[in-house]
């Protein structure tokens, strides 16, 4: 539906005593990868809660395939799984340098009214900026 790409330098301050990148940092790796996922077609996180919208995390689910090691250069897939509703899912695959898949993950975001911290959905434009992305490929 929709995908995006963004690489990352694992640094020291992401990995345990063994020098893997600590398992609790897979879930800030995917937050990087659907912001500027959503970035790519318009959509700030910035915007969204300017708007009075928040997204809340709902699910979040992870595989380890292998250990992503300190200065590995990482490229996080991330996919928009189908047309957002109160919900939004994505999925991301995370490999190193060598193309190995080191990691599969999946996070569900519910849209979220901030000011009555009630679950709302989607916005029309965001729905619009995804449509449009679409038609571009």
């Amino acid at each position: 539906m929709l995908s995006h790409q963004v690489s990352y330098r694992v640094c020291y301050a992401d990995t345990d005593q063994m020098g893997y990148v600590y398992y609790g940092n897979y879930a800030r790796f995917y937050e990087i990868a659907r912001v500027e996922t959503l970035r790519s077609i318009g959509v700030s996180y910035k915007v969204l809660e300017d708007a009075g919208i928040g997204l809340p995390v709902y699910e979040n689910y992870s595989k380890y395939h292998a250990p992503a090691l300190y200065d590995d250069l990482l490229r996080i897939d991330c996919t928009l799984i189908k047309m957002p509703s109160a919900r939004i899912e994505f999925e991301y695959k995370i490999y190193n340098q060598s193309e190995a898949l080191l990691h599969e993950g999946k996070t569900t975001l519910v849209f979220m009214e901030l000011a009555t911290k009630k679950v709302v959905k989607a916005p029309e434009w965001l729905i619009t900026a995804i449509l449009e992305k679409r038609s571009d490929a």
